[in-house]
């Protein structure tokens, strides 16, 4: 069974891009969709004891949670020394029911792929990828996004030009839906024909 990292920075598209794995019969593990569903269960008690006050009624509010780690290195550290353990031990369950499915492939969507060193752990890299421009213009049509918020969530992140180097497959998504679906289905052809 393959596993390919999927990842790119914000705006680029890649949640567009998982389902387009999703649609052509792609197992996909959304890591975002993991971390929301520990922040309403098993992560909660431990992030709040380490956080106290970040939780309501039961569920950690990210936005509590960000006022007391986001300009905290050391804090953040903490945070993921409790998420990330929670999340691969998931992404390992994961795996196992796609390995008794029989599935060939399968996609991890991970947004910081190069930044929490998964990258070891998957057997191709996609990244999704568009002009710095197109990035902008989708990013601060966000709901409460600014230009400072934009900022400091692109220096947590390794630089696109980065990312696009240490990549096996790019998708371009600034062509249009119907461009990139087909960036990834030529992306699965040559995936199934090196298994």
């Amino acid at each position: 069974m393959l596993r390919v990292g999927l990842t790119g920075s914000i705006g680029m598209g890649k949640s567009t891009t998982a389902q387009m794995f999703r649609e052509a019969g792609v197992p996909v593990l959304d890591s975002d969709q993991i971390v929301h569903d520990l922040y309403r269960g098993p992560a909660v008690a431990p992030i709040e004891a380490a956080f106290p006050g970040v939780s309501v009624d039961g569920v950690v509010d990210r936005g509590r949670l960000a006022a007391q780690v986001l300009a905290d290195p050391q804090a953040l550290k903490r945070l993921e020394a409790i998420v990330h353990p929670l999340v691969w031990a998931a992404r390992d369950d994961f795996l196992n029911e796609q390995e008794k499915k029989g599935a060939s492939i399968v996609v991890y969507d991970v947004p910081l792929l190069f930044e929490t060193g998964a990258e070891k752990s998957v057997d191709a890299i996609v990244v999704v990828s568009a002009p710095e421009d197109v990035q902008k213009a989708r990013v601060l049509a966000r709901p409460g996004m600014t230009e400072e918020k934009f900022a400091a969530i692109l220096a947590k992140q390794v630089p696109d030009a980065e990312k696009r180097a240490r990549a096996d497959f790019i998708v371009h998504t600034e062509k249009g839906i119907e461009a990139a679906r087909r960036e990834v289905q030529a992306i699965l052809d040559e995936l199934e024909r090196r298994r």
